[in-house]
């Protein structure tokens, strides 16, 4: 399997917040690009709406880091993720968004409305975010053809910074936006 280098819609989404993101911008839009190449490795067979649904998610999933300085983020995420559905009447996808983008740091397995898309994207996003240490069943080959091909560019030392940001706002909940329960039933 090929490596997408990328997805334009990412990058015309991801275009608007480029100030916000600032000096981020290359290591965000290459983590997204990168999860979304994993979501596509597990699932080869996804349609061109469920394609477009993903990346959507994919670039909202975060963004509030930026937009909201901060790092219980989940929420802000997805309401700036409803504005652009909103935005491009695509309104109907709304509750499959928020929660992938809810979801997308549980613990364990997601079983719930919307299972599918939002269990491949929690589990690309995690191969990502260990940076490709769990593998959630994607070769060990095309995750270091991906790394290559789409650096780091400092995404994860950028989490670390939010981190510890976060540590210093609030030691007793240094990460908010992990998800230990599925909220949605």
């Amino acid at each position: 399997m090929s490596v997408t280098q990328s997805y334009p819609l990412v990058d015309e989404i991801l275009a608007f917040y480029r100030p916000q993101i600032g000096a981020d911008f290359e290591g965000y839009r290459n983590h997204v690009t990168r999860m979304l190449n994993f979501c596509h490795h597990l699932a080869p067979s996804l349609s061109e709406e469920q394609s477009k649904k993903l990346q959507i998610a994919a670039a909202f999933h975060d963004i509030a880091l930026w937009t909201h300085d901060r790092v219980d983020y989940l929420v802000p995420s997805y309401q700036i993720c409803h504005q652009y559905l909103q935005a491009n009447d695509l309104q109907h996808w709304q509750q499959e968004l928020q929660v992938i983008i809810d979801m997308h740091h549980l613990l364990r397995e997601y079983k719930g409305p919307h299972a599918q898309l939002t269990e491949l994207f929690r589990r690309a996003d995690l191969v990502d975010f260990s940076m490709g240490m769990v593998k959630n069943g994607v070769d060990k080959a095309f995750i270091n053809t991906v790394k290559q091909a789409l650096p780091n560019a400092g995404f994860h030392a950028c989490l670390m910074r939010f981190s510890f940001k976060q540590l210093f706002r609030n030691p007793f909940r240094p990460m908010p936006m992990l998800r230990i329960k599925n909220i949605y039933k």
